[in-house]
């Protein structure tokens, strides 16, 4: 095809292009606005997918498989799963007029000229890389669709000869001041722009369709049938990861990726700046990802069908977009298919150049100009002039840049591998992004330190070594490191290896910068400005514009000085405008003379906030107020006063909740040492009982024993049978309280084995039975012979039984005393219950009854029996044993204490091993 008709093609797109920014700004300047869709927003934040997505997916695809993927599922990501920051991001920019990510980051930490200068610098130098990427792209892409024999060549001999890439870089700088930088736009939207953008994803994406619809169903017969030519061909190894690589660098590229899609500044800028309404990302959120999708499904087919129709030929596989519709003599699909590439590219340097320029602008020239005095805002000229030639300059200047990292670095890298070094610049910027919006402790020291750390440690071990391998440094900077260390080897640093060079790179940069941006925000505190601005930024939604910190005085200029100031840096006309418009909106009039008010000047403020950034804008207004400017040093004074008084007040009152709160439990504590008081003293009355009773009795029938003469031996036996049951009544209740002691101490000793219920039941139940018959009482017992064994120590569990039979005798009906013990399996465990037919427990007492020396009192004046101890020493037990007891009233009457045991699963192994045997 001959070159002038391909670049005739070019041009005329170009135009057109054009010709759809131009219309798309007159009729927003009619209010007929093109942007005000949610479809258009969408294709606009596409300018994602650049010529690395038409051109170096598939060339990725045909080397290692499905490596390009985490490249487009990180963004997927972002906008499924967190579009949350995007809402928080885009609500910020429209409060605070934010017009970059420079002027972003700056704002956010106390409107840092210092720190939007930082992030300009690393900006412009970390998508440099992504810049020559896209000139590399339309060079090679031009030459081959013109020369198809030479399918490798860029053009050019040498670094000042004419070459192809280099017209490209003029044509697209020419195209980016037409775009652009045809006026001043105090709101900094260019709706004309993002027209254009949009149609461009429109035109790349039926580009990239296209040549997939015409390999998979034009040269086979779908997917089935490629996939299979290109198994038998031996190319399997492409549907799956690339077997070197492993799912490492997937994690890495995923997250550089996510960042990406946030921190990119032509990302940023589209998506956040030139947002047109925040319920447009509702659609966003699904339909850029299904985007994503549409333009990856031909990736593979295209790349499978490149290499087997160029096996064995030194073919450049990121090309194949454009060589195999060629190779079979497609030459108009190979021309679409080259727009495709050119509107891919084009979009991605367009907005790139315009965002960057803008950064410039605003946060290095601008700035710089004002402290040097060379520019003077109070002076009558307009210097709207001023900021577009700034812009127009910075536009030229990066696309040269771009130009001369293609001439001196690029040629070693493939497309995707340049792209994944300038995602890993702009990935420096989410820490100060993502702490900025969530963390009020972020301080400008600590993103100054990180972001400075971060960027120099990218450049270490990601730019350098593109230039050594370029010939550009001596190669055994990579191999032996600088003044053979190898310790600083850039890419197995202090001797990290084992890692691919991105994931190498990440790492360390990361570390380097989020270590810092957190150690040092948190020893250093952040100013009252820094404060206000984190507040704002973090709590975004807590705010509206009304709200906004007014560091003016109300009568310190008038509207005729302020209407002046914003016509100097975006036009009369549009001042004007601006001017009428907020009037209208507040339902004011606005007289020359008139004294400016606070909404005014923060009007004002955010007016030239669009123009030249946020912290250039408020020197600006202070440039122009007469007299009533507030000085930086006595509003820090007045703000740290307020601050420190507020932060005493709320200090004031955290002590008073704490006292309060404290007092509260106080008195929850007293009026609980009251009723142990109360407890101990039943306790001791009720234990002097219990001790008093038994060994009055036994010192009686001991001295008639002793003394008596005519006892008889039936009476002797009768004397000595007593002394004996009351002996071990005082031995039972003397090892009820050191049984207690030690459980709660932990230095019980536990024998504990599978135990047969039913036979700890009989035990208990033997023990009792005098007792039983004694009272009257009828017994019925419900306890199955085989079932399973439980984990228990035999002794305490019948201690337990006893306990609940003993409680239950006390307080049965009598006559008429019924108790039923039952037990059955339960989902983890035996549930064993004990039932008796009294009056049943008042529900404020079923869970104190478990407490020490507490006893529950029949009638009005009634000494209880016991001491108290037994069912404290039930739950202890139980407790051990992992199990629970508690109590229920029955609903004819009675209380029932139920427990549950746990299996004894040694047991159940050793049955069911015993049964496979």
């Amino acid at each position: 095809m001959v070159g002038w008709q391909v670049g005739l093609v070019s041009l005329a797109y170009l135009g057109l292009l054009f010709a759809i920014a131009y219309y798309g700004d007159k009729r927003a300047e009619s209010g007929r606005s093109l942007t005000q869709n949610p479809y258009i927003y969408t294709l606009s934040i596409a300018v994602f997918c650049t010529s690395w997505t038409f051109y170096g997916s598939v060339g990725r695809a045909a080397t290692t498989g499905l490596d390009f993927l985490p490249i487009y599922i990180g963004p997927t990501l972002v906008f499924v799963v967190w579009s949350v920051i995007w809402v928080k991001i885009i609500r910020i920019c429209k409060v605070n007029r934010i017009t970059s990510i420079a002027d972003f980051i700056s704002s956010r930490y106390g409107k840092s000229a210092i720190l939007g200068g930082l992030v300009t610098v690393i900006a412009v130098i970390g998508i440099t890389p992504y810049i020559s990427l896209q000139l590399k792209s339309i060079a090679e892409s031009f030459t081959i669709i013109v020369d198809y024999s030479n399918p490798r060549g860029a053009g050019g001999e040498g670094i000042f000869a004419f070459d192809t890439t280099l017209v490209v870089a003029l044509v697209l700088a020419m195209f980016s001041i037409l775009f652009g930088t045809r006026h001043i736009d105090a709101s900094e939207h260019h709706e004309g722009l993002v027209s254009a953008i949009a149609f461009e994803s429109i035109v790349k994406l039926f580009a990239f369709l296209a040549v997939g619809f015409f390999v998979t169903f034009g040269l086979h017969d779908g997917f089935t049938d490629l996939f299979g030519k290109a198994e038998a061909a031996g190319l399997s190894h492409l549907f799956t990861v690339a077997h070197d690589r492993g799912y490492g660098q997937w994690m890495t590229m995923t997250l550089l990726s996510m960042a990406a899609i946030i921190c990119l500044p032509r990302q940023f800028y589209i998506t956040a700046v030139e947002n047109a309404d925040e319920q447009h990302l509702r659609k966003a959120v699904w339909l850029f990802p299904l985007y994503l999708l549409v333009i990856n499904v031909f990736v593979l087919p295209i790349a499978l069908t490149g290499a087997m129709a160029f096996a064995g030929q030194d073919a450049n596989a990121d090309m194949y977009m454009l060589t195999v519709p060629i190779r079979h003599d497609q030459g108009a699909l190979a021309l679409f298919a080259f727009i495709g590439g050119l509107s891919a590219a084009t979009s991605m340097v367009i907005v790139a150049a315009i965002a960057l320029s803008t950064m410039v602008c605003n946060n290095l020239v601008m700035p710089l100009l004002l402290r040097w005095k060379i520019v003077d805002a109070g002076e009558g000229s307009d210097l709207s002039m001023l900021l577009l030639t700034i812009r127009r300059a910075s536009i030229v200047l990066i696309l040269i840049l771009g130009y001369g990292y293609f001439r001196f670095a690029s040629e070693s890298y493939s497309l995707v591998t340049i792209g994944l070094v300038s995602f890993a610049a702009a990935a420096q910027f989410a820490p100060a992004i993502i702490g900025g919006i969530f963390w009020k402790g972020a301080t400008y020291r600590g993103a100054l330190v990180g972001l400075s750390m971060g960027f120099l440690v990218w450049i270490y071990t990601l730019l350098l070594p593109s230039f050594a391998q370029s010939g550009w440094l001596p190669i055994s900077f990579i191999q032996q490191g600088p003044w053979g260390i190898s310790l600083l080897r850039p890419y197995a640093l202090f001797g990290l290896e084992g890692f691919d060079h991105l994931s190498h790179a990440l790492f360390w940069s990361m570390l380097a910068n989020i270590g810092c941006y957190a150690l040092v925000s948190l020893r250093f505190a952040a100013g009252t400005l820094e404060r206000i601005q984190a507040a704002l930024f973090v709590d975004v939604f807590l705010h509206t514009e009304g709200m906004r910190d007014s560091w003016t005085q109300d009568g310190s200029a008038t509207v005729g000085d302020l209407e002046e100031l914003v016509g100097r840096f975006v036009g009369k006309q549009r001042a004007t405008s601006a001017f009428h418009t907020f009037a209208r909106d507040q339902g004011v009039t606005l007289r020359r003379n008139q004294t400016a008010d606070r909404a005014l000047l923060n009007h004002v403020e955010r007016l030239l906030a669009g123009a030249v950034g946020s912290a250039t804008a408020r020197v600006m207004v202070g440039s122009v107020v007469k007299g009533g400017i507030v000085g930086l040093d006595d509003m820090y004074q007045i703000l740290d006063e307020t601050s420190q008084a507020i932060q005493y007040s709320r200090m004031l009152e955290a002590k008073s909740n704490e006292l309060e709160d404290t007092t509260k439990q106080l008195q929850a504590a007293n009026e609980r040492l009251k009723e142990l008081d109360s407890l101990k003293d039943d306790f001791l009355s009720t234990i002097s009982h219990e001790l008093r009773t038994p060994l009055t009795s036994i010192r009686a029938f001991t001295e008639i024993l002793s003394n008596e003469a005519g006892v008889t031996a039936q009476e002797r036996r009768h004397f000595m049978a007593v002394i004996a049951k009351e002996s071990e009544r005082l031995t039972r209740l003397i090892d009820q309280i050191l049984d207690l002691a030690k459980m709660e101490a932990g230095q019980l000793d536990w024998s504990m084995a599978g135990v047969d219920l039913r036979g700890a039941v009989d035990e208990a139940l033997g023990a009792m039975d005098g007792l039983v018959k004694e009272r009257a009482i009828r017994l019925e017992v419900d306890v199955p012979a085989h079932l399973p064994m439980v984990r228990a120590d035999r002794d305490r569990l019948v201690q337990v039984v006893i306990n609940l039979l003993s409680n239950a005798v006390k307080f049965c009906r009598s006559p008429g005393g019924l108790i039923q013990v039952r037990a059955a399996p339960a989902a983890d465990g035996l549930l064993v219950s004990i039932t008796d037919n009294g009056d049943g427990i008042r529900a404020e007492d079923r869970d104190r009854i478990f407490e020490k020396f507490h006893q529950l009192y029949r009638g009005s004046a009634a000494q209880p029996s016991g001491t108290g101890l037994g069912l404290a020493i039930c739950r202890q037990i139980v407790s051990f044993f992992g199990g629970e007891i508690w109590v229920e009233n029955r609903d004819g009457g009675g209380a029932c204490f139920s427990f549950t045991l746990p299996y004894d699963r040694v047991q159940e192994v050793v049955g069911r091993v015993g049964a496979m045997t």
